[in-house]
């Protein structure tokens, strides 16, 4: 991947990603073929590459449940009227919520709420990190919430967690 300073490698990744999701759903391609097309400038098992097709692959296996949980918080909107790249943001972010116990909750919110910004509207930004935040205080309160290591949650006593 071309490096860019002020944006991180991961990042990049994860916005690669939404590009290959927005292709999917659009296209209905083989994921294999879109996957070779967007990431043809990494080597499969290079980390950055074998984080993007998991997150992917894992968003696209869990998107019944993803998507319940996203109309559950949206009960203002209805489903197929979110715009597509803010529902598959929603669902990356969930994903990573729920099944990347290593990627601190702040970092996934910041990082969807950012992409917005660069891919999406004016107001993509707050929706997401409404529907994220409630998200991810319920899985908290469901004790759903499993993140491990140093600076993954929020200690009590403490306002803001570290952001490894």
């Amino acid at each position: 991947m071309k490096h860019q300073t002020h944006i991180s490698k991961r990042r990049i990744v994860r916005e690669r990603v939404m590009q290959a999701y927005y292709a999917y759903e659009l296209s209905g391609n083989p994921l294999p073929e879109i996957m070779t097309n967007l990431f043809e400038d990494v080597q499969a098992g290079n980390a950055e590459y074998d984080f993007a097709k998991k997150l992917l692959l894992t968003t696209i296996e869990h998107q019944s449940d993803i998507d319940a949980a996203i109309k559950s918080k949206a009960t203002h909107w209805e489903f197929h009227r979110i715009a597509l790249i803010d529902k598959l943001l929603l669902r990356l972010g969930i994903c990573e919520l729920k099944y990347f116990p290593d990627i601190p909750p702040k970092v996934t919110i910041n990082e969807a709420i950012e992409i917005a910004k660069r891919f999406s509207t004016e107001k993509s930004g707050q929706f997401i990190n409404g529907i994220l935040d409630s998200i991810l205080n319920d899985l908290k309160h469901e004790g759903a919430l499993e993140k491990s290591g140093r600076g993954l949650l929020e200690s009590r006593g403490r306002n803001k967690p570290s952001e490894a």
